[in-house]
């Protein structure tokens, strides 16, 4: 299998300059090592549902390096089931009960991360498991006696330390809630591909002075890049581009961080509202934005996103929370303003609105390019142009 001519395309597809070390860490690292087997979500051939199928590298060699040597996010395990251990054939339920849990990061995603956290050759790094490919290409641009990998999964990481030995990397790879207590040292680094819903202070414990951390926010697409300051908190920036990871897991699968809230949910699909008005915008699904969606995080946390389509092409979104808040937006058309029915404690779509109108106004959003400043204790505050927002 000619997996180095696919891995130097790969890298000259990601990657501009080929003088770039980071060019000679991709052509050189056999990432289908890091990938015998993977998810792929699709339609079922029986049914109009989402499905999970199973794929099998050695079992079509071709699509094996067709689709490991592409710039593409692969998914490794699905719940508790890790693609490894499962029978040829096997497919899983694709709906909200069964999440992705871990996966192979797309590769110029991981470069995006890397690069902001503007590694050097001396940085000490402490970096994100997952199939282990995002942590070869840091042993082969810093050595691997720089690099500690960690991830929650003491499988993965088993099945980790085994690809990198076999692609000739032997960093420290150890069992960590990343959340929590880290592998006793001190980091030049800290880059996470699994997004937290706020800036452990473990981390900032570990950043050796003038360290630097970056990561992504939990359920929006800010990246936060942040250098330790002399009261051991942090100060940076929200990066440009946006990026989206899973998040972080504690344990075999996700705690509810949305759950079920079938009366909610029932309520928000059925009643009327408490209040019901025509939206000055047509009509949004909140989870297909980055800006908007992580303005609204960030000001109304945990909201609950869902969408439908019926057979006559009306459009139905939903907003729920935890608080019994809702609310249900329903269009016929792309450009039709929806009707809106709300009801609970608060006013979900208001906020909605509240947040789109401030983009048609200013044409952006404060949150693009807003200063970060992380407290010893983790609150993080992002400010911009007056606009201030602080999550703990």
């Amino acid at each position: 299998m000619d997996w180095e001519s696919a891995a130097r395309r790969l890298a000259a597809e990601t990657v501009i300059r080929p003088e770039s070390r980071w060019f000679q860490a991709l052509a050189t690292t056999p990432r289908h090592l890091f990938l015998p087997r993977w998810w792929t979500r699709t339609t079922s051939s029986s049914s109009s549902e989402h499905v999970w199928e199973l794929r099998d590298g050695a079992g079509d060699t071709d699509a094996w390096l067709r689709d490991v040597y592409a710039d593409t996010t692969l998914v490794t395990r699905v719940g508790p089931h890790h693609a490894d251990h499962a029978e040829m054939g096997q497919t899983l339920p694709g709906g909200r009960d069964l999440r992705s849990t871990s996966s192979s990061t797309l590769p110029a995603l991981v470069l995006l991360m890397y690069r902001a956290a503007f590694i050097t050759d001396t940085s000490r790094l402490l970096v994100t498991t997952g199939s282990g490919y995002g942590t070869a290409l840091a042993c082969v641009r810093l050595g691997e006696e720089q690099v500690t990998s960690v991830d929650v999964d003491p499988y993965l990481v088993k099945a980790a330390r085994e690809r990198l030995a076999a692609a000739g990397h032997h960093p420290r790879v150890e069992v960590c809630d990343l959340t929590g207590d880290l592998p006793a040292g001190s980091y030049d680094r800290i880059i996470s591909t699994v997004s937290v819903s706020a800036v452990p202070v473990s981390w900032l414990k570990a950043l050796a002075p003038g360290g630097r951390l970056v990561t992504t926010l939990a359920h929006t697409g800010l990246v936060i890049v942040a250098d330790k300051a002399p009261d051991g908190g942090a100060v940076g920036y929200v990066a440009p581009e946006a990026a989206g990871f899973m998040s972080a897991r504690h344990g075999e699968d996700y705690d509810d961080t949305f759950p079920e809230n079938p009366q909610v949910w029932q309520t928000a699909q059925h009643a009327e509202g408490e209040s019901i008005t025509t939206s000055r915008y047509p009509l949004m699904y909140v989870p297909d934005t980055w800006d908007v969606r992580s303005t609204l995080e960030l000001l109304a946390p945990d909201i609950d996103h869902r969408q439908h389509k019926s057979d006559d092409g009306t459009r139905t979104v939903y907003m729920l929370h935890a608080d019994g808040s809702w609310a249900r937006a329903t269009a016929t058309g792309r450009r039709e303003s929806p009707t809106v029915h709300q009801g609970g404690p608060r006013r979900l779509w208001d906020e909605l609105e509240r947040i789109r109108t401030w983009l048609a106004v200013d044409g952006d959003l404060p949150v693009r390019g807003a200063t970060v400043t992380i407290t010893p204790e983790g609150a993080a505050t992002f400010s911009r142009r007056g606009w201030s927002a602080t999550i703990t």
